[in-house]
């Protein structure tokens, strides 16, 4: 990896790297926050998904999330939403191709060559991260909007790995919402059955781990009734007996003004868990 930014932030130290990713065929940047206690011994991390068009930047320079990690002496690990770079396919639309992987491993040509976001996040990115930096292979994972979905699908299938999961307004079920129905046609194919390994509301209720579902959605959200439904992962979480918490925010939106509000709850929540 190599280090193009480097900040002292409460204490620690805010990190941007770049690297070339071998699961992705092309050279990526994350960003990694180190607590203080990262000078004494290595730490577990919170690895954080954002949403559509962002990048690895958004979440650490909106969320104000640094000063609670530094507080509980938990890292933040921040990958990009996508592929990037030159002879990566791409597509007009902000809610498919470069900032819009869905964190799936795409089977489809033009996109199988470089979306393999999936595999990116769960093998590569902590492979990496711990070997370069002072880490614990405690993890915890979360995100935001298709972040959220990336967090929520990507734990309950491995499970073991990490030791919680929250969200912010995810797309729960992403087989059945025009942002889903996009991308996973462009990505997987016409193949319906095929979307279901990576939908929550699908996953949950098949998985051999309970892992207990944080989710925090505001009532406001422009995006509530159209693309999100958290409905729909309350009722398959009930139907298969899996813990799921949905704390419906009044007045918030689908900004990070809402992801700001609530992140040191999600944060605490977090290092709690991983102390365990």
């Amino acid at each position: 990896m190599e280090r193009i930014e480097h900040r002292a932030c409460f204490g620690g130290w805010q990190d941007v790297y770049r690297h070339r990713s071998h699961a992705l065929d092309c050279e990526m940047r994350l960003a990694v926050y180190l607590p203080p206690q990262a000078s004494e011994r290595p730490v577990p991390a919170l690895y954080w998904l954002s949403g559509l068009t962002c990048t690895e930047q958004n979440f650490i320079n909106k969320a104000g999330a640094q000063r609670y990690a530094a507080e509980h002496g938990l890292a933040l690990v921040v990958c990009d939403t996508s592929p990037r770079g030159e002879g990566v396919a791409d597509a007009a639309a902000y809610d498919l191709g470069m900032g819009a992987g869905f964190y799936v491993n795409a089977t489809v040509s033009p996109w199988s060559r470089h979306y393999r976001m999936y595999d990116y996040v769960v093998h590569e990115l902590p492979e990496l991260v711990e070997k370069h930096c002072p880490l614990t292979d405690a993890r915890a994972i979360s995100g935001h909007s298709m972040g959220g979905h990336g967090a929520l699908t990507i734990a309950l299938k491995n499970p073991g790995r990490y030791g919680s999961v929250s969200a912010f307004s995810p797309i729960v079920a992403p087989s059945r919402v025009p942002w889903g129905e996009q991308a996973f046609s462009a990505y997987l194919g016409g193949d319906r059955e095929t979307w279901r390994s990576y939908d929550a509301t699908e996953l949950v209720k098949t998985a051999n781990e309970k892992l207990p579902l944080l989710i925090d959605q505001g009532d406001a959200d422009e995006f509530l009734h159209s693309q999100l439904h958290p409905e729909w992962l309350q009722q398959a979480a009930d139907a298969a007996g899996h813990p799921l918490e949905l704390r419906m925010r009044p007045g918030y939106d689908h900004s990070y003004y809402f992801v700001a509000s609530f992140i040191g709850e999600h944060v605490a929540y977090h290092a709690a868990a991983l102390r365990r």
